[in-house]
């Protein structure tokens, strides 16, 4: 009957015998106490343990964890023209951060359709007309903060609930609808230069976040919206 060994050492076996049955054990398996080194359990008889399945162990690296994967961060890697080589296999991630690289070309996340929660703050993204955001159907959360946008043509989000744009050049935010936005409740806008939100219709938001200097933020807000106003 099996039981668990109250103490042993690798030293049980012989050196030279030792030596070979760890390599081919992988230094699981004390031969002369016939115990488990993992979980210490003893086993009847050399035959038992002989007929019984062996344990499996499998290195930790890119081809074990890329299915189960869900997080990936890749910041500060200077990434460019290597994005596509660093992240092509991570179709099932579901959160990503790409911060503080040279990105410009969001397009080799397309496969990435599972994704959930995208940032991409501190890159070179110019403009979003062209890039693969209409793929993230599933896109819950999303930061393009401090980049180069000037408008947010090509932005779409039918899943978003939190966008941010602070720390770029946006002079319009025309084309924040309802129909395209139902789920929006939390938009930040900071360190623009936005000197109106005309064409600005999001009845869920709950919290704005933005500064537009020299006008009367409650004469050019919408009326529509429902919100918290934080400005700074």
């Amino acid at each position: 009957q099996s039981g668990l060994v109250p103490a042993y050492s690798a030293e049980s076996d012989s050196e030279d015998e030792g030596a070979e049955k760890d390599e081919k054990e992988g230094r699981l398996t004390d031969w002369v106490k016939l115990a488990c080194l993992l979980c210490r359990r003893q086993f009847p008889s050399k035959e038992w343990l002989l007929c019984s399945p062996q344990i499996q162990v499998f290195p930790l690296n890119k081809e074990t964890i890329i299915d189960g994967l869900s997080l990936l961060c890749q910041t500060g890697k200077r990434l460019e023209h290597e994005l596509k080589n660093k992240i092509y296999s991570y179709i099932h991630i579901r959160f990503l951060d790409l911060s503080n690289n040279y990105i410009s070309d969001l397009s080799p996340l397309a496969p990435m359709t599972h994704l959930l929660w995208l940032k991409v703050d501190t890159n070179s993204v110019t403009s979003l007309k062209g890039q693969p955001l209409a793929e993230f159907t599933f896109l819950q959360w999303l930061s393009v903060a401090s980049n180069q946008l000037v408008d947010i043509e090509g932005l779409v989000g039918p899943s978003l609930e939190t966008l941010i744009l602070s720390g770029n050049s946006i002079q319009k935010i025309s084309g924040l609808q309802s129909a395209d936005f139902a789920n929006l409740v939390i938009l930040e806008l900071r360190a623009n230069q936005l000197e109106t939100t005309s064409g600005f219709d999001l009845p869920n938001l709950r919290k704005l976040y933005l500064v537009i200097q020299g006008w009367c933020l409650m004469q050019i807000l919408p009326e529509s919206c429902s919100f918290h106003l934080v400005c700074w």
